[in-house]
């Protein structure tokens, strides 16, 4: 009896993901295990593999579709099973009056059918293309999503009562983010909180450092030191490195630190989690920093690379930023922005020096923490980065 090849629950309350990529196709003969597609969740994309061994009967959900939990993926013939053969008469998508088309009344002449599945003509609807004016690129000259989506881009390049316009489908990773910054807005509390460190001692201390480290392979970055100086402050300040159980209505503190990093990628932002970052050293830290950050970029990087985060750090000072309000990455209740270093006159011992000047912003859930406890967290930070010989001095 045919099988139907549902997806499975992904973990950590991933309800549902986009279709990136089938990797066979109707017809196909699959192994037990083999991955068959490609799913874009709100963590990361994720190889699928089949559960059965057999032959490929129908493939239920185009690339670029929703599937949730639980529906029906591809129907998956197994090993020895008969296979109906398929008619030769043309397939038909969908049955609709010949009357009617997708965009209005029709001659009553009969015209020729047009080959789209209903999530297709859902998709085309919205974005406004006409399928009649598509020469399909799938099996039996039927249309595709992607067909739909490049004539919608030949589209875009229109204009509105003011002069030229181009419309981008928010959809993929981009549809991620979106779906999780909104989350965050309407869950939480966020207050953001800003200050200055003097980092001079610490720049010193790298660049003495790097050259030889960049002979080993290992990119030393700031990265390392602000998340040991967090980690350290989160110790003195758990209220920061927990998360809240709304149904419960309870403030879960944890034990243990995790800390995401945010990459950018050609597709977007991901946030990649260093685990138990308190039992790693600089080197360490530089190292997964390096390989997390080029898997990230890469899409390679896995599902549980992606989970478990208990506090985030977000470096747009890379790109020339300077103070920001950085969004909680949900469900974590604080994420600390790095803005740009820069020489600035500072008074030290009294006097007005040129120093190294790194702005730090801090966002927080303020159901969960207040604004002192905070901004002692962050002057706490701010200590550990200026004076770098206390991120290596255990604590009693």
């Amino acid at each position: 009896m045919p099988f139907d090849f549902v997806l499975p629950d992904l973990g950590e309350g991933i309800t549902e993901g986009e279709i990136r990529k089938w990797l066979v196709k109707e017809g196909d003969a699959v192994e037990e295990h083999q991955n068959v597609l490609e799913v874009e969740t709100d963590k990361a994309i994720v190889e699928v593999p089949s559960p059965k061994k057999g032959r490929v009967l129908k493939i239920n959900k185009d690339e670029g579709e929703i599937a949730k939990v639980g529906e029906v993926l591809m129907t998956i013939a197994e090993e020895g099973e008969p296979i109906e053969k398929k008619s030769e008469e043309k397939p038909k998508a969908e049955e609709r009056p010949k009357s009617v088309s997708v965009v209005g009344v029709l001659p009553e002449e009969e015209e020729e059918e047009i080959l789209a599945t209903p999530s297709v003509r859902a998709l085309a609807k919205e974005l406004g293309v006409n399928l009649e004016t598509i020469k399909g690129s799938g099996p039996g000259g039927s249309i595709t999503r992607d067909d739909v989506i490049e004539e919608s881009e030949k589209a875009k390049k229109a204009e509105d009562q003011y002069g030229a316009i181009e419309k981008i489908p928010i959809k993929g990773l981009r549809r991620t983010i979106a779906k999780n910054l909104i989350t965050s807005q309407k869950t939480t509390a966020f207050v953001t909180g800003m200050d200055e460190a003097d980092i001079t001692d610490l720049w010193n201390l790298r660049e003495k450092e790097k050259k030889s480290l960049l002979e080993k392979g290992i990119h030393l970055t700031f990265l390392p030191f602000f998340i040991k100086a967090v980690y350290r402050s989160l110790t003195e300040h758990p209220l920061l490195n927990a998360s809240v159980d709304e149904e419960r209505e309870e403030i879960v503190i944890k034990k243990y630190y995790n800390i995401g990093i945010a990459v950018d990628t050609p597709d977007g932002l991901m946030v990649p989690v260093i685990k138990d970052a308190d039992k790693k050293t600089i080197l360490e830290l530089a190292l997964e920093i390096q390989n997390l950050s080029q898997k990230a970029r890469e899409r390679k990087i896995k599902l549980e690379e992606m989970k478990g985060s208990t506090f985030t750090i977000t470096n747009y000072g890379h790109f020339g930023g300077t103070f920001a309000t950085p969004i909680i990455n949900y469900p974590d209740v604080a994420i600390l922005g790095i803005g740009k270093i820069s020489d600035k006159p500072w008074v030290k011992d009294s006097q007005i020096v040129i120093r190294k000047i790194l702005p730090l912003s801090l966002t927080f859930d303020h159901r969960v923490t207040d604004g002192v406890d905070s901004a002692r967290f962050l002057s706490r930070v701010i200590q550990y980065l200026e004076d770098p010989a206390l991120l290596f001095i255990e604590s009693a």
